[in-house]
């Protein structure tokens, strides 16, 4: 099945993940786009907070950037959001083709770990892969066993979809991410646990657009 995601041609450069039970995710939004950061995904494991969503909405709006939301594909259309992305628990792949009709043209991202994954993913319609952990983290307890960049490489290289790489990914290893090849390096911790996630979330995009 094609790509029908008409924003999906800007998948692509340092992806953050805003997790709603971190530092405020509104002012953490803010200052990732003040850096630069132009994919915010908001992952709120508690359920979707409305005032969060929509406060969301309107600063990616504000400075062009996507805006999807983690595993609560109903709430894309609510919240005019830019797409969803869904994990391995959140829906299995004979879901995936029904969701990608109700998203009406939004962007669906779906995590996967090996190369039938990425396949199937691909043939399920969706815009975009997440591949990982790639690096040890803490970010995600079902993360699993790290797969390195050698693995990040060996299941983008299954799929012409978009790969955003995750997992522990930092200051110190995005060059390894970019040298892979693949079209995002999505972080969580790295961003919501800096001292000062504006000059991170700068630095970050410009090593990655060096």
């Amino acid at each position: 099945m094609a790509r029908v995601s008409a924003a999906a041609h800007r998948l692509r450069g340092i992806y953050a993940i805003v997790d709603a039970g971190g530092r405020d995710p509104v002012q953490l939004t803010e200052q990732l786009l003040d850096g630069g950061i132009r994919i915010v995904q908001y992952r709120a494991k508690g359920g979707v907070i409305a005032a969060h969503a929509r406060a969301m909405r309107d600063l990616t709006n504000e400075r062009n950037a996507l805006f999807i939301i983690n595993d609560e594909w109903r709430a894309v259309e609510t919240f005019d959001a830019d797409g969803v992305h869904l994990g391995p628990g959140d829906a299995n792949a004979s879901q995936w083709p029904a969701i990608r009709r109700h998203l009406r043209g939004r962007i669906l991202g779906v995590s996967c770990g090996s190369e039938d994954e990425a396949r199937t993913a691909q043939a399920a319609g969706a815009d975009y892969i997440g591949v990982g952990c790639v690096f040890p983290t803490k970010s995600k307890s079902d993360a699993g066993d790290p797969i390195g960049v050698a693995g990040l490489e060996r299941v983008a290289a299954a799929t012409s979809l978009p790969v955003a790489a995750i997992g522990g990914i930092n200051l110190s290893n995005i060059a390894e991410v970019y040298a892979s090849g693949v079209a995002m390096a999505a972080l969580i911790s790295a961003l919501s646990a800096s001292a000062s996630p504006r000059d991170t979330a700068r630095q970050l995009v410009a090593r990655w657009n060096m």
